[in-house]
């Protein structure tokens, strides 16, 4: 594709804006493999997709040393395809799934790593556990008992807005909520130690409030 000349430049330019520490992925949903494969020649080994079906079709084609994170809405049936491989699911967004997620895990002799998505955007579209329901569920225990799961961090999307300082906002209650989880649950926890927030135009706040994660396509693959 005529843009993928381009796709190298643009990552390495990301790049030099990011602090040491703070994960690029590579949002490849809906682009061809051809485009992850330029991304891939400049180096970058993580990429995120949305649909599982596309997830296993790349994962089959494209080098396999990709880190791939699942970064759209799970559905329980799609489990079993991304289960063998996926790197970090980003989207846990009930308790009912991160047990589907331990059950899969358990077929495939895997722990799979996930992130908790928290719902702190003001659209009702936006997929994700309330602050306090994640604490509740978090207090109740259960996902304690799931040996095939590891909870690692959160996730967040901030409000679809032109208003930073509301952007701003979410993502400072998303920080909060990832330290008081870490010191209530997860204190004796290492890899409790991901929140992923922040895509193509709000990254640079969502890195001054604690992300380790972001997540960007078009500021790479569009042209």
């Amino acid at each position: 594709m005529r843009h993928n000349s381009y796709i190298g430049e643009r990552i390495e330019a990301i790049r030099a804006t990011l602090p040491t520490g703070v994960t690029l992925i590579a949002v490849s949903k809906y682009h061809p493999a051809e485009a992850i494969e330029a991304a891939y020649s400049a180096g970058q080994r993580d990429f995120g997709e949305s649909k599982a079906q596309d997830l296993v079709a790349k994962q089959q084609q494209l080098p396999k040393d990709i880190n791939w994170h699942f970064i759209g809405h799970l559905q329980s049936n799609k489990i079993k395809y991304i289960a063998p491989f996926v790197h970090l699911i980003h989207s846990i967004d009930s308790l009912r799934l991160l047990q589907e997620v331990n059950k899969q895990g358990a077929k495939v002799n895997r722990r799979i790593p996930c992130l908790l998505q928290i719902h702190i955007a003001q659209e009702e579209t936006k997929f994700g556990f309330l602050p306090a329901e994640c604490m509740a569920m978090l207090e109740e225990g259960i996902w304690r008992e799931l040996e095939n799961v590891e909870i690692r961090g959160v996730m967040c999307m901030a409000s679809n807005t032109d208003n930073e300082q509301q952007i701003e906002n979410e993502f400072a209650a998303v920080k909060r909520l990832f330290d008081e989880m870490k010191e209530r649950f997860f204190a004796d926890n290492d890899n409790f130690s991901i929140i992923s927030a922040g895509m193509s135009d709000d990254h640079q706040i969502a890195i001054k409030h604690g992300s380790t994660h972001i997540r960007i396509g078009s500021s790479i693959f569009v042209e």
